[in-house]
């Protein structure tokens, strides 16, 4: 039999017919993670954004039968299991653990604590879940359920939980993911906490009050990775930064008037828009274009910045962007566009030499520069760069313009380049200081010398399309694909996590 093309995940939870938590959370997080979904109900929930209004637990009898239903005939590689309820649901599930989920990695979020910290099991159940961890190879506890299952206070510091959670993975064998976001300030960590060991996981807090099934998508995208063969730390950091552009888009979903859920589709819908293959599909702004800080110097530079300024307003917005600025971009995020834009400085210095005089000369100078900054970052790089889909793309549409049109094409083509990174670079420049974890790279395109070298790059394509005007609309047309490419270029890091192998 060949290989199935998904992970096949089993959710035994409860539901939530507004759609925030519950097996519908966890449906489309299993989807949006890689996975084929099966769900056995636990109890039929009658809940929105503003709490519980009645809980329906139906026969015992027709869990067994559900779970029956699902092992008589279909695969399993992992398991998520959520709200139990009641001691009898949990020892149903124990049993169906132990005869029919060997094979299978199970993800236990272990639903205990209400958000108004009221506990939502009476203390026998309590007793059957934590003994029900011990068959799970990882568990989700929030802080308060943490606390719960370790019969200590709730922690109030990252450290605390974690040495909780230390003990705990101990006493039950398992391993605890610690989640941040109970706690305050700027961070909402998490941490993959064995006995012997903790692999730390970013992750910035999202200022917004719609974090509803927060916990059951997490530990459904959880079980998914690693259903797909990935390993725990690995399936935790997916699972997290997956999770944090949930949660960073909650607000816009405009869902319920009380806590409402994150977005569980919007990585799949950016990726989906980044495939867009129409073609000459450029950005348009009806406002007027955002002033550039290195002026045009004539008619002809306006005009290929008009063409350029709507991509510098999309590439400010892009996260990766954003979060170069205020320093908490993923370090791998950063050596991946490091990476790429090494490959692609060898590419762009060759199109530089191939328009000659002063363009040359940058790419004996500017270039090195920006080089030699790369070289002290990537310095313990140990395998070969291999261009990305979009840095092979960019560097052949550069290659062709510069060896293959006329003079005036193949310079507007380079131009977004010089005139969009110290546009960008510019705009950043308030953010660095000297402890900035990039701040070689803001400084590189905030600085004097590449201002120079801009300037001069505009002035020539000015002095160029002036002498030759007929050339201004193909001119347009270069300038105006090397700026798509370099928002894609810029964006393409905040791709790659999403579908790296495992």
């Amino acid at each position: 039999m060949n290989a199935p093309a998904l992970p096949r995940i089993l959710t035994i939870a409860g539901t939530d017919p507004t759609g925030g938590a519950g097996v519908q959370a966890d449906i489309k997080s299993i989807q949006a993670a890689g996975g084929f979904s099966y769900s056995v109900v636990t109890s039929l929930v009658a809940q929105n954004t503003t709490g519980v209004q009645e809980i329906f637990t139906p026969p015992i009898d027709f869990l067994r039968t559900q779970l029956r239903s699902v092992t008589d005939d279909v695969a399993i590689d992992a398991i998520k299991i959520g709200m139990l309820g009641t001691t009898e649901i949990i020892e149903v599930v124990r049993e169906f653990l132990t005869t029919h989920a060997r094979e299978a990695a199970v993800v236990l979020d272990p639903v205990m604590v209400a958000s108004s910290s009221d506990r939502l099991l009476t203390p026998e159940a309590e007793v059957a879940l934590r003994e029900l961890a011990s068959l799970a190879d990882i568990i989700t506890p929030n802080l308060p359920e943490l606390a719960v299952l370790t019969g200590e206070d709730p922690a109030t510091d990252f450290d605390t939980a974690i040495a909780q959670a230390q003990g705990l993975a101990k006493k039950l064998d398992t391993t605890v993911i610690v989640k941040g976001g109970h706690l305050t300030g700027p961070r909402a960590d998490n941490a993959v906490v064995t006995a012997e060991r903790v692999h730390h996981v970013s992750v910035s807090r999202v200022n917004t009050k719609n974090t509803h099934g927060t916990g059951c998508s997490f530990s459904s995208a959880l079980a998914t990775r690693l259903g797909a063969g990935f390993d725990t730390p690995a399936a935790t950091e997916w699972a997290s930064r997956w999770l944090y552009e949930a949660i960073a888009h909650a607000d816009a979903l405009a869902v319920g008037h009380g806590r409402g859920p994150v977005d569980h589709g919007h990585v799949g819908r950016r990726m989906q828009r980044a495939a867009d293959c129409n073609p000459e599909r450029f950005l348009r702004i009806d406002a007027p274009p955002t002033a550039p800080l290195a002026t045009p110097a004539g008619p002809y530079t306006q005009a290929l910045w008009d063409a350029s300024a709507p991509y510098l307003t999309a590439i400010m917005e892009l996260p990766f962007i954003r979060t170069l600025a205020d320093g908490t971009l993923d370090h791998a995020d950063f050596m991946f566009y490091l990476e790429q834009d090494a490959y692609y400085l060898t590419k762009y210095a060759r199109s530089l030499h191939a328009l000659g005089g002063a363009w040359a000369k940058d790419a004996d100078a500017a270039i090195t520069d920006e080089q030699e900054m790369q070289r002290t970052w990537l310095a313990d790089l140990s395998h070969e760069t291999l261009p990305s889909p979009v840095t092979r793309a960019y560097t052949d549409f550069l290659l062709a313009s510069a060896l293959g049109e006329s003079a005036a094409i193949g310079q507007a083509a380079v131009l977004p380049c010089y005139w969009l990174y110290y546009e960008v670079g510019a705009r950043l420049a308030e953010h660095n200081h000297a402890s900035h974890p990039y701040h070689d790279w803001l400084a590189t395109y905030s600085g004097n010398g590449f201002y120079e070298a801009v300037r001069g790059a505009i002035d020539r394509c000015e002095a160029t399309l002036e002498a030759n005007p007929d050339a201004l609309d193909a001119a347009v047309r270069a300038c105006a694909v090397a700026s798509r490419y370099e928002r894609d270029f810029f964006d393409q890091a905040d791709r790659a996590w999403v579908v790296r192998d495992a």
